[in-house]
């Protein structure tokens, strides 16, 4: 067995907690900006010392509603200042937070809420308290239920219910809380069966954030600056919103990630957290507008130089041509793909699932390079990540300090460390099978160089096809997935005789590739059988098929006329396709792409 660690740097106490940098930050540094929150179309700060005493009126409203340490209260909602509010109130009161997305069905509030015995729920809306109420009767642990929006506020409602609460009995109870103690509960959105919930302790996020904090270094330093836009249910957001206490940079949360390309250039973030499909939309929404202002052959040019500089400087450096030329298309391009990421963004990290070579080096290559890490939430996010001046494109980088990470005899890639879980809630026969001989069992294939991880597809997922061939489709998926036109690509050929694939379009790719090559229709509907679009994504495949063997390689493909969603059921709320429900869904159009000829 393989293995490569790295050595731990920061340690965790047995008495440290998540709420102890609130208070140490409210001491020393009360009047600094902890976050920036959209009030009238306009950011506001909130200081480290108003959001510390904040935290205490809110825990104090927890404490007066009779709930008890280690009680379990459920959060529902999009991302917002109010969501962090609560969840550090929660832990000062002793609590544990329990994330539910905010788009989740009736039955996925029902599974999480009494699986979890949870005491409480803090929702957002009307809607979801119209989704809470069709299975409210099913839940009898369910004490109370605040709301956020309408009616009585539930931050005001909490900090009125607590007036009376002595500040020693706030202080006691987070005082209370060691490092081993439940942080929160996530469950796993689960690409197949029903979510297990993770029990991730404060120790557990303390060595993440700290771990994370000694290997992207500067660029996460105190007073910088980042626009939270990912749901804070997922654990890298999560992990996003303690690193920021620890850190002590600034978060802005903002949940509409329509109006994410319009706010970016005003927030003027220094550094960006995201999902790879954010850095595949912008970079096809550039290069798009730049074919529809005549300015495609320039686009290609730039993009195609930004690579081979990204590359050069793992190979030695630029020459003297290359970087003349990468100077001219900083002034043409470049500059103008910063300014539409604020202008002052230094770098990015990427995490949730594989970021496409390409996309990776086009980015660093224009000067934002994209640090792509790897983890899941039972590793409290990242193990391994791409760290400040040790990226390599393509990897998702080495183990972070205090992380050991192992390649198994079947290519499953293990972790040690303390950002380990500590097992599945209420799932002993879960917990044994992932945790065997102190080793979490990721489920992914890998491979290791110098200490490099590369994720090559999920032990789960691999293809077997009639001939015997086993395939990792995540490799030529997202190469597929990097052509504009694309919006997803499902890999099939299970016990087929080849390799093929169902390609979604990119429904605001589309009208502009129809413009520029003078077509009528403009959705998928209407361009599914055009030859020059069919002919499009054959490049697409063309160029995924050479990330691959023959045999790997894709035959045939069909495409769809609708997206993959989460509100099909066929995405995770991470943007993970769920491979079993799509198969099923979509069987039909599974067997006419074999009827192909």
């Amino acid at each position: 067995m393989q293995e490569y660690s790295v050595p731990a740097v920061a340690k965790v106490a047995d008495d440290d907690r998540l709420t102890d940098a609130v208070w140490d930050n409210a001491a020393a540094h009360p009047g600094d900006t902890a976050y920036l929150r959209l009030v009238d179309d306009a950011w506001q700060p909130t200081t480290f010392g108003e959001f510390r005493d904040e935290v205490v009126a809110v825990a104090k409203g927890f404490i007066a509603a009779g709930l008890q340490p280690g009680d379990r209260v459920g959060i529902v909602a999009k991302t917002r200042y109010e969501w962090t509010l609560v969840d550090y109130a929660l832990w000062t009161a002793g609590c544990a937070g329990l994330p539910i997305y905010e788009t989740s069905s009736a039955s996925q509030y029902e599974w999480c809420l009494s699986d979890s015995g949870a005491r409480g729920v803090v929702i957002e809306t009307d809607e979801h308290r119209q989704t809470l109420e069709k299975v409210q009767e099913n839940l009898p642990d369910l004490a109370h239920v605040w709301q956020i929006d309408g009616g009585e506020p539930a931050v005001e409602a909490l900090k009125e219910a607590g007036r009376d609460v002595p500040d020693a009995d706030v202080e006691a109870r987070r005082t209370g809380v060691q490092a081993d103690d439940l942080a929160t509960l996530i469950y796993t959105s689960g690409t197949t069966g029903r979510p297990k919930g993770c029990e991730i302790t404060h120790r557990n996020l303390l060595f993440e954030v700290r771990a994370a904090g000694e290997t992207f270094g500067s660029m996460m330093e105190a007073g910088n600056s980042t626009l939270l836009f990912l749901p804070l249910a997922h654990i890298f957001a999560r992990v996003v919103q303690v690193a920021a206490q620890e850190q002590r940079y600034v978060i802005g949360h903002f949940a509409d990630t329509s109006k994410l390309s319009g706010e970016l250039p005003r927030f003027k973030p220094d550094f960006l957290l995201s999902v790879p499909r954010v850095f595949e939309k912008v970079y096809n929404s550039a290069k798009q507008k730049a074919y529809q202002g005549g300015k495609g052959r320039i686009f290609d040019l730039a993009e195609t130089t930004a690579v081979e500089y990204s590359k050069a400087l793992d190979a030695g450096g630029p020459g003297l041509v290359l970087r003349g030329k990468h100077a001219l298309f900083d002034a043409l391009v470049y500059s103008k793909l910063r300014a539409a990421l604020g202008g002052q963004c230094r770098g990015a990290v990427s995490g949730g699932s594989a970021l496409g070579a390409r996309i990776g080096h086009f980015f660093r290559g224009i000067g934002v390079p994209i640090h792509e890490g790897y983890g899941l939430t039972e590793t409290s996010a990242a193990i391994t990540a791409n760290g400040e001046g040790h990226i390599r494109v393509g990897t998702v980088g080495r183990p972070l300090p205090g992380v050991t990470i192992a390649i198994a005899d079947d290519g499953e890639v293990l972790a040690k460390g303390d950002v380990v879980f500590r097992g599945y809630w209420n799932n002993a026969s879960a917990t044994s099978e992932t945790l065997q001989d102190g080793w979490f069992h990721t489920g992914d294939i890998g491979t290791l160089d110098d200490g490099f991880l590369a994720i090559t597809g999920r032990k789960k997922e691999l293809i077997v096809t009639a001939g015997g061939k086993n395939v990792a489709p995540a490799v030529i998926e997202d190469r597929i997935r990097a052509h504009r036109l694309v919006s997803q690509a499902l890999v099939v050929g299970d016990n087929r005789p080849y390799v093929a694939a169902l390609i979604t379009l990119d429904g605001e790719a589309l009208p502009g590739w129809a413009s520029e090559h003078g077509k009528s229709g403009t959705t998928a509907d209407d361009l599914v059988d055009d030859a020059d679009l069919r002919a499009e994504i054959q490049s697409a495949i063309d160029d995924g098929n050479d990330a691959v063997s023959k045999a790997e390689s894709v035959r045939q493909f069909r495409i769809l006329t609708s997206d993959f969603t989460e509100d099909s059921g066929e995405l995770t709320p991470t943007m993970k396709l769920k491979r079993n429900v799509i198969a099923d869904q979509r069987a039909d159009d599974i067997e006419a792409v074999y009827a192909q000829r």
